[in-house]
C-alpha cells in the first residue's frame, strides 16, 4: 500500500446531544485516548458518501433501489438519520448518499460484493461498520473463523479500496454490544473484545476516523437502560440509531 498517496484524517472524538440536549459524549471524554487526532471531514461539492456494513446499517433498506438520497434505499437506521441531516445541513453541496449494508454480513461477505457495492459507487467518504457477525457466528452457528482472519480480511479489503480509490476518506465504526441485554451473554466475553480492539487497530493503521461505538453505548446507559438503546443487545432501537447518527455527524465539519 502506498504511503505517500495522501494523508488521511485520523479520528473524530464524538460529541452528541440527545433527548435531553445534554452532551453525552463531549470531545474531552476521549481526546486523550489512543493517540488519535481530533480532525473532522470537510465535505466538498458533489461528494459521494457510502454507508457499508451489516444489519445495523441495512435496517430493511430496499436492496433493489440503487438510487442516491432516497428513503427506501437508505433503510430505517442510523444511515438514514445521518443522511437526512447531511442533506439538510449541506443542501448546497449536491451530495449523493448511498447505503449498501446487508444484514448478516461479515468481512468475507463484503469482500465478495465489494467491487459492485463499494468500488463501483466511487465514494469520497466511506463509512464501514462490520465485525459483530464475524464474532457472533462463532457463538450461534459454530463458525470456525478467528479474530486473526477478521483482521487480515479487513486489511485486504481496505488495501484494495485505497488502491482503487486513493483519495477516499474513511470512517470505521467499532463493533459494539450491550452486555446483559438480549443476545449478549457472558459467552461473548472476553473474546468479542479482541474484535473491537482489532477494529480500532485497523482504524489507526489506515488513518481512518474511528467511531468508538462501544463507549458511546456504554455512556448512554447513564441516561437509560441498555435495552432502551438496543433492544436485543445488538440492533439499535430508534433512540440507539439516533445516538449513532449524532456521533457519525460529529465526524463532519
Amino acid at each position: 500500500m502506498s504511503t505517500n498517496r495522501r494523508s488521511f484524517i485520523k479520528k473524530s472524538i464524538i460529541g452528541t446531544g440527545l433527548l435531553t440536549g445534554a452532551n453525552l459524549l463531549g470531545y474531552e471524554a476521549y481526546a486523550h485516548e489512543d493517540n488519535f487526532k481530533s480532525s473532522k471531514i470537510s465535505l466538498n461539492d458533489g461528494d459521494i458518501i457510502l454507508f457499508q456494513g451489516d444489519s445495523i446499517t441495512d435496517v430493511g433498506r430496499d436492496r433493489n433501489n440503487r438510487n442516491a438520497n432516497e428513503t427506501a434505499a437508505l433503510g430505517r437506521g442510523y444511515a438514514l438519520l445521518a443522511a437526512s441531516e447531511l442533506l439538510n445541513k449541506y443542501a448546497a453541496k449536491n451530495l449523493k448518499i448511498y447505503n449498501t449494508g446487508i444484514s448478516g454480513n461479515r468481512v468475507p461477505d463484503l469482500q465478495k460484493r465489494w467491487a459492485e457495492d463499494t468500488l463501483a459507487i466511487k465514494p469520497n467518504v466511506l463509512s464501514i461498520l462490520i465485525g459483530v457477525n464475524d464474532f457472533w457466528r462463532t457463538i450461534d452457528r459454530g463458525a470456525k473463523t478467528t479474530v486473526e482472519e477478521y483482521k487480515s480480511q479487513y486489511q485486504q479489503l481496505l488495501q484494495e479500496t485505497l488502491q482503487k480509490l486513493p483519495n477516499v476518506r474513511l470512517i470505521i465504526g467499532e463493533p459494539f454490544a450491550v452486555k446483559g441485554v438480549g443476545h449478549i451473554t457472558d459467552a461473548w466475553y472476553p473474546k468479542f473484545l479482541a474484535y473491537q480492539e482489532t477494529a480500532r487497530d485497523i482504524a489507526k493503521e489506515f488513518n481512518a476516523i474511528l467511531l468508538p461505538y462501544q463507549k458511546i453505548f456504554d455512556n448512554a446507559q447513564k441516561s437509560a437502560p441498555g435495552a432502551y438503546w438496543a433492544a436485543d443487545g445488538v440492533h439499535p432501537t430508534l433512540a440507539g440509531a439516533q445516538l449513532m447518527a449524532a456521533a457519525w455527524m460529529d465526524c463532519i465539519k
